[in-house]
């Protein structure tokens, strides 16, 4: 059996200059995704668990973050790139009193996310609570 790490990857910033939502979602497509949401989570936010049906992209422009995988956790910080295969179950978690804000993207530009839990915290129970 791969190892997880072996197909979920984490980008350091590359750069010089900080990053912000132009530099990011640039950094982003050169590696061939197309973005389709910037979204901003807010302190101690909690995701279930869920899988993306496609390959997604996260690209982190501020704040701190968690991905929780069956074989251990990946943090992102502001300028990290992680790449997830689709079918990949992880949930999300921030351990922190800041809001983490980052993009989200496909290869396609489409979103399709197959929940493993309550879908606490996802787009949708984000959206209810406004």
């Amino acid at each position: 059996m791969a190892n997880l790490f072996d197909s979920v990857k984490v980008f350091k910033w590359p750069h010089k200059e900080p990053p912000n939502e132009t530099n990011v979602a640039l950094e982003m497509e050169r590696h061939g995704y197309k973005v389709y949401d910037l979204q901003t989570i807010p302190p101690w936010f909690e995701r279930s668990r869920h899988t993306h049906d496609f390959d997604e992209i996260r690209g982190a422009v501020s704040g701190v973050t968690t991905f929780h995988f069956d074989e251990g956790p990946v943090t992102l910080e502001a300028g990290d790139i992680l790449l997830i295969p689709g079918g990949i179950p992880h949930a999300v978690q921030t351990h922190n009193d800041k809001p983490f804000t980052a993009y989200k993207g496909s290869l396609s530009g489409v979103r399709s996310v197959t929940e493993l839990g309550d879908g606490r915290g996802s787009l949708e129970d984000l959206h209810k609570e406004k």
